[in-house]
């Protein structure tokens, strides 16, 4: 758990979180929208209709990577960021295959840093 690469991989996470949730909130990054005529513009629309989910995962993510960051309660911000991570690369994956790199990136390096800390979660499976 104290590797040079888990290092690299708990701050590149902590700090993409950061600075994407808070784009979330703040709208600070101009990034391309899907085309509201496809499903994952559809989609992403929807979502934004509700007014509160984007706001509360920019949060989450937010508060997830400080964590990572920090190196507070690794484990628990890995447990919460699993769905997200999984949910970013399903949309990928079904609805919008450019970003499908970043997002497997983004479940790789969890997956990673969850298995590199492994022995905090086992407990649950006993």
């Amino acid at each position: 758990m104290r590797s040079m690469f888990t290092k690299i991989v708990r701050i590149t996470l902590g700090t993409v979180l950061v600075v994407f949730g808070a784009n979330m909130i703040h709208h600070f990054l101009p990034l391309d929208q899907p085309d509201g005529n496809t499903a994952a513009g559809q989609f992403m629309n929807s979502l934004n209709a509700t007014g509160y989910i984007f706001p509360i995962v920019g949060v989450l993510e937010v508060v997830i990577g400080i964590l990572l960051l920090l190196k507070k309660w690794v484990a628990f911000a890995l447990i919460l960021l699993a769905p997200i991570s999984i949910n970013i690369l399903l949309f990928h994956l079904f609805l919008e295959i450019p970003g499908l790199s970043i997002a497997l990136l983004i479940v790789i390096f969890n997956a990673t840093l969850i298995f590199k800390h492994w022995t905090q979660y086992k407990p649950l499976f006993y």
